[in-house]
C-alpha cells in the first residue's frame, strides 16, 4: 500500500455541510436566498462559446470593476477560485512546521485545515459573548505566531467588531504578523462600517483582505473570490495560485455582478429583512439569537439535546440547518435566510419543538 506523508494521513479532511436528501430545502450553506443580477447571468451565457480558450490569468476586466468600485490599487488585487484558494495560499506562503496561526473560538474552519496542511499549529482566541475580542486575541500572540485571522463579519456567529477595533488590533500587534481581514460577508455590514478604513490597512504592508462573490452576490457556484494584499505579498501568494485560476464564464459573471451594485444592494436589503424579522420571532420563542450583519442567523437553544430535537423536527419537514457542534456549539443552529415562505415554515417547526 503506498503511504501518504505522516502529517496529511493524520488530517481529517474539511467538513462541509449535510445537505440532506433530494427534496431537503437547505439553509445550511449560507447560500443566497435570491438569484445573482440578471447582467451576471446573461454575461455568463455570453461567455459560453469562449470555452475553448484558457481564462485570462490577470482577471483584467474583473480587475477593473473592484477597482472602480471599491477605488483601489489593480496591483495589489489577487483573484481566486473562491476565498478559499486565497486563504489557502497565504497559510502555504507564509506558515509552516513550528508556526502558530491564530483564528479565534467561532472563525472560519477552513483555516484550521489549511494550517494543518503545513503542519502550522491552529490556536483559537476566546471570543466574548460569541463576538471576537481583540484584546484577546492579542493575549494569545506569541513568539511563533506568523499570522493572525480575523472573520468579520464572523461565521458561524453573524456578529462585527467596528473597524476602530481591527484597527487597534493591527496597530498592537507586532509588525512581523501578518493580519488577515476575511470579510466573506462585508457587503451586509459595509453601509455601517466603511470598507474604506479597512483597505486602507492593506498600505502597511503587513495586511490582507479578502472577499468572495458567494454571498451577496449570488455566485457560490463561480467560484470566484478576491482579495486586497501589499504588493510583496501578492507576489509570493501568486506564485501558489493555480494559473487561470478562474473560469471564463466565471470572470464574466463576477465582472457584470459587481458592476450591478444595485441589484447586490437589493439582495442585502430584502436579506437583511427576512433575517431580522425571523431572528425577532425566534427570540420570542425564547431562543438567544445574535445580532447578525450576514446573510444567516445562530439559533442558540436551552442545551444541545434540545438543538438536536428541533435538527431532527426540520429534517422531518424537508428543512435542513447547520449543526454547530463542529465549532464546539452543540446548542446552536445556523439557519441561512431563504425566501420568506421557507423561514415561516421553519418557524412553525420550531414552534412545535419549543412551546
Amino acid at each position: 500500500m503506498i503511504k501518504p506523508v505522516a502529517h496529511v494521513e493524520a488530517m481529517g479532511a474539511y467538513a462541509l455541510a449535510d445537505l440532506g436528501g433530494a427534496n431537503t430545502i437547505s439553509l445550511a450553506q449560507n447560500e443566497s436566498a435570491f438569484a445573482a443580477s440578471p447582467a451576471a447571468v446573461a454575461a455568463g451565457q455570453a461567455a459560453i462559446d469562449q470555452i475553448p480558450l484558457y481564462p485570462d490569468p490577470e482577471w483584467s476586466q474583473l480587475r477593473t470593476e473592484i477597482v472602480n468600485i471599491h477605488k483601489l490599487e489593480p496591483q495589489m488585487i489577487l483573484c481566486g477560485a473562491g476565498s478559499m484558494e486565497l486563504i489557502g495560499c497565504l497559510i502555504r506562503a507564509y506558515a509552516g512546521l513550528g508556526d502558530h496561526v491564530l483564528g479565534t473560538d467561532y472563525g472560519y474552519a477552513f483555516v484550521a485545515s489549511a494550517s494543518a496542511q503545513v503542519q502550522a499549529k491552529y490556536i483559537k482566541a476566546h471570543e466574548i459573548n460569541l463576538t471576537v475580542s481583540v484584546d484577546d486575541i492579542l493575549a494569545a500572540v506569541d513568539i511563533q505566531t506568523r499570522i493572525v485571522f480575523l472573520c468579520n463579519p464572523g461565521n458561524p456567529t453573524g456578529t462585527v467588531i467596528p473597524n476602530s477595533e481591527i484597527l487597534r488590533l493591527r496597530h498592537e500587534l507586532p509588525k512581523d504578523v501578518l493580519l488577515v481581514v476575511d470579510q466573506a460577508y462585508a457587503e451586509f455590514s459595509d453601509l455601517t462600517h466603511d470598507p474604506a478604513d479597512i483597505f486602507a490597512l492593506v498600505g502597511r504592508g503587513d495586511t490582507v483582505v479578502v472577499r468572495t462573490f458567494s454571498k451577496a452576490y449570488g455566485l457560490a457556484g463561480t467560484r470566484v473570490g478576491w482579495g486586497y494584499f501589499p504588493p510583496d505579498v501578492a507576489n509570493q501568494v501568486r506564485k501558489l495560485l493555480n494559473p487561470n485560476n478562474i473560469s471564463i464564464p466565471s470572470q464574466a459573471m463576477a465582472t457584470a455582478a459587481i458592476r450591478d451594485q444595485t441589484h447586490m444592494r437589493d439582495v442585502v436589503t430584502k436579506t437583511a429583512k427576512i433575517r431580522d424579522q425571523f431572528a425577532s420571532q425566534c427570540r420570542d420563542l425564547g431562543l438567544i439569537v445574535p445580532t447578525s450583519q450576514t446573510n444567516f442567523v445562530l439559533l442558540r437553544f436551552a442545551s444541545p439535546e434540545q438543538a438536536q430535537q428541533a435538527d431532527k423536527a426540520l429534517r422531518a419537514n424537508n428543512l435542513l440547518m447547520r449543526g454547530m457542534g463542529g465549532y464546539a456549539l452543540p446548542d446552536c443552529l445556523r439557519a441561512t435566510i431563504c425566501e420568506s415562505d421557507i423561514m415561516d415554515r421553519a418557524l412553525t417547526v420550531l414552534k412545535g419543538i419549543l412551546t
